[in-house]
């Protein structure tokens, strides 16, 4: 079973700050000339990417990061909502010289990613968006939908984190987390660090229906992915998002939630797939 300091050298893990936030990221030294960026998934880390990381990093230059309050990276209250944080990406992206990156944001991702699109569409080539709540009116399964919705917030204060994680963790079928990044869940959200995370996705019902309205206007190639036993962010929302993104592509994988470890290999055959060519179809164009 791989250490994880074996495994953060492997994916060549640490920290940077931008906009004035210490963040952790993971980098390869895969070529150049296409650069891929992707953003942890919730409650996980960059390390939901370990079991695509060598076979994407042969052929691309990646760039994963927890996002501001999310994983190891530091949390500003001011980002931890879809559009603020669909702000910090663009940052990101420059501050970081990414160039004009791939962007792959699945779960907490997805609307952030797509609001990034919508406000800076020469920030990003193609967005892969899925497994985030994004439809309106909201459809999630449960536990999202109660944390997202439930009047009361200070009834999960108290909600062990550890529970959280396991429980989410056990649903992955046909994959066995590594030790090291299971302890790597654990810590990232451990204390109050799930609790607060929750803030972003508590945002939902205020900031999902502005994202809804500019769908129809964005012009960036967009892959939608779900997974198709996912009882927490059903199908129904990336249907929404095929319906209303002009320049989309709607992906189906048999999959529960965490399709990028559950379905690994068909995960990151897509991302490839799309990124050496398939995301023109789409783009409409040569450029």
């Amino acid at each position: 079973m791989a250490s994880a300091r074996t495994t953060s050298k492997a994916m060549g893990v640490g920290y940077r700050t931008v906009d004035g936030v210490r963040i952790r990221c993971a980098e390869s030294d895969g070529p150049a000339d296409r650069t891929v960026v992707l953003t942890s998934p919730w409650p996980e880390s960059v390390y939901a990417f370990a079991p695509i990381w060598s076979v994407l990093g042969r052929r691309f230059r990646l760039f994963a990061v927890d996002l501001p309050g999310f994983g190891a990276s530091e949390r500003r209250d001011d980002l931890l909502s879809p559009r603020a944080m669909g702000a910090f990406l663009v940052r990101l992206v420059d501050e970081c010289e990414l160039g004009r990156p791939h962007l792959v944001a699945p779960d907490v991702g997805t609307s952030a990613a797509l609001f990034a699109a919508a406000s800076s569409p020469e920030a990003v080539a193609s967005v892969v968006v899925g497994s985030g709540g994004v439809a309106v009116p909201i459809e999630l399964g449960e536990p999202l939908k109660g944390w997202v919705l439930d009047p009361d917030v200070e009834r999960f204060r108290s909600v062990d984190s550890a529970t959280i994680v396991t429980t989410a963790l056990e649903t992955v079928a046909g994959y066995e987390f590594p030790h090291a990044i299971r302890e790597d869940y654990l810590e990232s959200y451990a204390g109050d660090r799930f609790f607060q995370s929750m803030r972003s996705a508590r945002r939902y019902p205020d900031e999902l229906p502005a994202l809804a309205q500019l769908l129809p206007e964005l012009q960036t190639p967009v892959l939608i992915f779900a997974g198709l036993r996912d009882r927490v962010v059903p199908l129904v929302n990336a249907e929404f998002l095929a319906a209303r993104i002009p320049r989309s592509r709607l992906a189906p994988i048999d999959s529960g939630h965490f399709v990028w470890e559950e379905a690994s290999g068909r995960f990151a055959a897509m991302i490839a797939g799309w990124v050496t060519g398939g995301y023109r179809e789409s783009e409409g164009d040569d450029d």
